[in-house]
């Protein structure tokens, strides 16, 4: 008799047990909670601590209660100067409404496939009404918080809560970056063949100069020459006849040597009569 009590006792505290470990359930700080009761979601989203539910009929669905993250893929945007860009943008998310989200989205995937597909054709929009310029530099802040509150009002009907839309980079297609590498490549080649011309033209100019300087220096020199040597040639002139008109004799003398000097030079063999005159200075 006792036994059967002790094993009645033990299957009710085993029972007891099984009960409370699948009736009780604990929220985390970072989570909030769904009780789902034969696939049925409940109104009432249970936020941390600890709570209870219908063992074997209920079961527990968690979601994150923080800011969530969410990295789109680079995608190709058009602006109002046709020019064509590529976007690299990010999302901060949460879900507001565990209940609404649960009934629509199910899970976070299924949510980042309807956020990234909301956020792109908000940022296609706002980029087509706007220049490269603008896009790029002179109203980001505007496009990017525009984007977050429409895109957010959208998400709404969601249970989500989009808490910030920012662009990581903006870049060119791959075929447009060839075109302008292209362009700056050929621009870099004018103004190079342009800086080459305009050194040839100075090199020109500068050679011209320098070639008409010394051409200047020379003749001006050649002439300083010309009168140095006149002067000299007047001079030594004037010495020679001032000497000569001293002694007329010995200046006829000195004649007769030179001219016989230059005329028996170079083994010259002459033929000449005693009363020759080149021989009279040695008579």
């Amino acid at each position: 008799m006792r036994s059967m009590k002790a094993i009645a006792l033990v299957a009710v505290i085993i029972t007891a047990a099984i009960l409370l470990q699948q009736g009780l359930f604990i929220v985390d700080q970072t989570q909030q909670a769904l009780v789902i009761q034969l696939g049925d979601p409940q109104d009432k989203v249970y936020r941390p601590g600890l709570h209870f539910k219908i063992p074997f009929i209920q079961n527990v669905v968690y979601f994150d209660a923080r800011i969530l993250d969410y990295d789109a893929r680079p995608a190709e945007a058009l602006t109002s100067d046709l020019k064509t860009i590529v976007l690299d943008n990010y999302a901060r998310w949460r879900i507001e409404d565990p209940l609404q989200f649960y009934r629509t989205m199910r899970t976070e995937l299924n949510a980042q496939a309807r956020l990234d597909a909301v956020i792109y054709s908000q940022i296609r929009a706002h980029v087509g009404r706007r220049t490269l310029t603008e896009v790029v530099a002179g109203q980001r802040t505007e496009i990017m918080d525009s984007v977050t509150a429409r895109a957010s009002e959208q998400m709404k009907e969601f249970g989500i809560g989009i808490v910030d839309v920012r662009i990581k980079r903006t870049d060119l297609p791959a075929e447009n970056q060839r075109a302008i590498f292209d362009r700056m490549r050929a621009e870099r080649e004018r103004q190079a063949t342009q800086y080459r011309s305009e050194g040839a033209e100075q090199s020109t100019k500068i050679r011209s100069g320098a070639e008409k300087e010394r051409a200047l220096i020379l003749a001006e020199a050649n002439k300083k020459a010309a009168v140095l040597r006149g002067e000299g040639d007047a001079g030594a002139a004037r010495i020679y006849a001032e000497a000569f008109s001293k002694s007329p004799e010995f200046f006829a003398f000195q004649r007769g040597l030179e001219a016989l000097r230059k005329s028996l030079s170079d083994n010259t063999r002459m033929v000449l009569t005693p009363d020759s005159p080149l021989l009279q200075p040695i008579r």
